[in-house]
């Protein structure tokens, strides 16, 4: 296990603690009789988990680590951590569900098409429009996060947001255009192999009949 894989884990291992602060409104902690409130620490565990997803990326390419785990791992974290923030923000009635739908939707869709391309062989990286999604998303949520406290911040934090949902869109459609015509493909020759050596089996099986039949009839 290397250090960008683990700052990885890390990312999903903020995912419950970053829930929990922002549906538990309002609620302080106290430290050394310093109150902290929960949607100000919500948002520094959100942007630290945000920064080892930049980390461990560049880490990864640096240090010659990159791996099939973490190529995997590592689009599955930052889904989980946009999508429980955009939840949480929708529970708390400072983001429009269906908006939450679209972009959540979206991760589920393309997750599913890495999952068939990683089946047939295929690893599908994250393109320039994902790296920029996830870039808008983490400014939408900041905002949108702040915007508990101020809400003359929410109309900026929803702007961002639509951003979100418009690149997403996009996006989704680059994914599909890129990869599935080659997966389809890949699924088509893989099931013509498999017919052909059935049909193979199949008259070796009816040769070996036939000359069964000839020895018999000899004797």
């Amino acid at each position: 296990m290397n250090l960008p894989n683990v700052l990885t884990l890390l990312r999903i291992f903020f995912v419950p603690f970053l829930v929990g602060l922002l549906v538990q409104q309002p609620l302080r902690f106290e430290v050394r009789g310093i109150s902290i409130p929960t949607d100000l620490l919500a948002l520094v565990i959100f942007l630290v988990a945000a920064a080892t997803d930049l980390l461990d990326g560049y880490l990864a390419r640096r240090w010659g680590q990159v791996t099939t785990v973490g190529t995997l791992l590592d689009p599955i974290a930052d889904k989980l951590l946009i999508s429980s923030a955009l939840i949480a923000l929708v529970q708390i009635q400072q983001v429009p569900a269906w908006m939450a739908i679209i972009i959540i939707g979206r991760e589920f869709a393309v997750t599913g098409l890495r999952g068939i391309a990683a089946a047939e062989g295929y690893t599908i990286r994250a393109s320039d429009l994902g790296k920029t999604k996830m870039v808008l998303q983490v400014v939408a949520v900041t905002l949108l996060v702040i915007a508990i406290r101020r809400p003359q911040w929410r109309p900026v934090g929803i702007a961002w947001l639509w951003g979100v949902v418009l690149l997403a869109l996009v996006s989704a459609v680059d994914y599909f255009r890129k990869f599935w015509r080659r997966v389809d493909e890949s699924v088509k020759r893989r099931r013509r192999r498999e017919l052909l050596l059935m049909e193979r089996r199949r008259r070796l099986e009816e040769r070996a009949r036939r000359m069964a039949s000839q020895l018999a009839e000899e004797r």
